[in-house]
């Protein structure tokens, strides 16, 4: 065999070799899928911005709008971890620019729905194609990664972390002076990411380092046993659920909030808005590369219990405090999600497509389980209240105590001595 294929070693580390191979990061390839994610992530942002339209003209309670929110992050959620499944044993290179494809038939369809029911499919056809986009676009920064898998996936998410930001922009400049129809002219950046991704399809069929030679690419298997391995994913997840459900908080009523209690108007609403979500942007830039120096434990432990006292203040705090505070949580806690899917990808290599779905899966299915119950809980009481019940989920963040030191394990194993043949 090839001198780049190692034995398994007593350690517990098994190596299939290339993925930790010091290759250059494809940047170029990395911006294009970026800026895709900027492209998806901008019109589902869209959705929740409109709401407050959406409440005028269709006469909704906010019931029926957490119902939007679980209907395309459900949607999202049950279909991703599939798909990451099925595309880790057959590629598909050109399925990124159908599900882009599908989100722009949502996209029309919420353009022109007169229904409430309408609302709903467009949202549902939304949530498919995100399903679809975000394992494989998550293998593809994988890929291109060149072994700097923090710093990929962070170039990836800050591509959806900028478009969650242009969404309430939009709305604030586009559909709110011209009226629901004027959505369908967004359907144009979901054209040009289709042929953005065709592009890459085109890389990611013809590179040689898809899913097909898995086999072939190094892959280190940390010495934890499955049951450790299984408690590790689901301490990981229930971190996600802490990041999301508080995140729908901000994601669907902050404008609301903002609109009751300090009686702003609904373009104020929505350009505060914007300044929370740019700077969940900032935050994500930051979490990849300082979890590939300082470990990926580190910043997970920042990111989610890092950000409770300033949760804890948000209740209470004046217009000017209440945008200062969102600013300082958007970047701390946005720095979370990189770090934990890359240690999950780590956790199980190999997987990459399953793992990445199940995370960026239930990362939606929490914001839509989020959005839904925080606005009946919202109708039941107050939209002030549900501020104060979310302030405490970043207690959650205690649970990374429990959470391996994967890396430190690998700088030991590295030292020892690997048969090669």
């Amino acid at each position: 065999m090839g001198s780049n294929v190692a034995e398994p070693r007593a350690s517990g580390v098994a190596v299939l070799a290339g993925e930790h191979a010091p290759e250059k990061a494809l940047f170029g390839i990395l911006a294009a899928i970026s800026f895709c994610h900027l492209l998806n992530d901008m019109v589902q942002s869209l959705i929740p911005a409109i709401y407050p339209i959406l409440k005028s003209s269709f006469h909704l309670d906010f019931g029926q709008i957490g119902l939007i929110s679980f209907t395309y992050q459900l949607v999202a959620s049950l279909l991703q971890p599939f798909v990451g499944l099925y595309t880790d044993k057959r590629p598909k290179p050109y399925s990124l620019a159908i599900g882009m494809t599908l989100t722009l038939a949502g996209l029309l369809l919420l353009a022109t729905a007169s229904r409430f029911s309408m609302l709903l499919i467009a949202a549902g056809f939304v949530g498919v194609g995100s399903s679809i986009f975000h394992p494989e676009s998550s293998r593809v920064a994988r890929m291109a990664s060149g072994g700097q898998h923090g710093l990929a996936q962070s170039l990836f998410q800050v591509g959806g972390n900028a478009g969650s930001a242009l969404g309430p922009l939009l709305a604030a400049f586009l559909v709110l002076p011209k009226g629901q129809h004027s959505i369908a002219w967004c359907s144009l950046a979901t054209l040009l990411g289709i042929v953005i991704l065709f592009r890459i399809g085109n890389w990611y069929k013809f590179a040689g380092t898809g899913p097909k030679s898995d086999r072939r690419v190094a892959l280190q298997r940390p010495a934890l046993s499955s049951k450790k391995i299984a408690f590790s994913i689901a301490i990981l997840v229930a971190l996600i659920f802490s990041k999301y459900f508080y995140l729908a908080s901000l994601g669907s009523y902050y404008t609301f909030y903002l609109i009751t209690k300090f009686h702003v108007t609904v373009r104020t609403a929505q350009l505060l808005l914007f300044l929370f979500l740019g700077a969940a942007a900032v935050g994500t830039v930051a979490g990849g590369p300082i979890g590939d120096r300082m470990g990926r434990k580190l910043v997970i432990w920042w990111s989610i219990l890092g950000v409770l006292p300033f949760t804890l203040m948000l209740p209470y705090a004046n217009l000017f405090w209440t945008a200062i505070l969102t600013v300082i949580i958007g970047l701390i806690l946005a720095s979370a999600f990189t770090a934990i899917l890359v240690y999950a990808q780590e956790l199980m290599p190999g997987k990459i497509g399953m793992v990445s779905g199940l995370f960026f899966g239930f990362a939606f299915g929490m914001g839509g389980v989020g959005a839904a119950v925080l606005g009946k809980v919202a109708d039941a009481t107050s939209i002030t209240f549900v501020y104060h019940v979310c302030s405490y989920l970043p207690v959650i963040g205690l649970l990374t105590a429990f959470l391996p030191n994967v890396e430190k394990r690998k700088v030991r194993q590295a030292v020892s001595p690997a048969k090669v043949h």
